[in-house]
């Protein structure tokens, strides 16, 4: 199994955390991109430990950066396909964080953007345990068709997508919302007027307020 490298930060308050986000870059960054957004989020989280890993293959797209997946083709299966392979190298993550941590699932969320989201809505369901939620900036949702939904976790999702985003159009927010809902899970979040592909002030907060909400509830 492909090991991941990975930036932490936290707990703010020192100590053991009580609690994990793990942090999903999108693709051709690596995971020093969304640690970024950790001292943001840790102000409302300061028992909370928080991890970003690399994507686990060089970014085919760039002479740097890495990716969960190639985007060389846009269609459903090819997609699909890649997060299909990327999920155990995750899943073997997250187990080795929450062991390494002395926590369960009940006190894991996971935060993604872009290409970090599409893992996350993925794997995060598909988990034995159902974890504390799932916060995605800017993705798209990519299951495989006719999915049995009363097989998956069903976490709280929060969903942030701006009008402008001309990477991953904005139809992808309506359509996850939809799907997920049409699945039994609970939808949050919204469209953010004239946000490119990219995360702003706006989102850092009501991510934020999202993750203190679905960790304060699984203590």
């Amino acid at each position: 199994m492909i090991e991941l490298k990975a930036y932490g930060f936290g707990p703010k308050a020192g100590g053991a955390p009580d609690s994990l986000v793990i942090l999903l870059h999108g693709l051709g960054a690596d995971g020093r991109d969304l640690i970024g957004l950790a001292p943001y989020f840790a102000g409302a989280l300061p028992n909370t430990m928080f991890l970003s890993p690399d994507a686990p293959f060089p970014c085919d797209m760039a002479p740097y950066g890495r990716q969960w997946f190639s985007l060389q083709d846009w269609s459903h299966d090819f997609i699909l396909k890649g997060i299909q392979e990327a999920s155990p190298i995750l899943d073997h993550f997250i187990d080795m964080a929450l062991e390494r941590y002395g926590l369960e699932d009940s006190r894991l969320a996971l935060a993604g953007f872009s290409q970090g989201t599409m893992m996350s809505l993925y794997a995060g369901p598909r988990r034995k345990k159902r974890i504390a939620g799932i916060l995605g900036y800017s993705g798209a949702l990519v299951w495989e068709e006719g999915i049995d939904s009363s097989a998956l976790q069903k976490p709280p999702v929060r969903l942030i997508h701006g009008t402008a985003d001309t990477v991953v159009p904005p139809v992808s927010y309506n359509n996850a919302r939809q799907a997920l809902q049409d699945a039994g899970f609970i939808v949050t979040g919204g469209l953010t007027e004239g946000l490119a592909h990219s995360i702003d002030e706006e989102g850092i907060e009501a991510g934020s307020a999202f993750l203190k909400e679905v960790l304060e509830n699984t203590k």
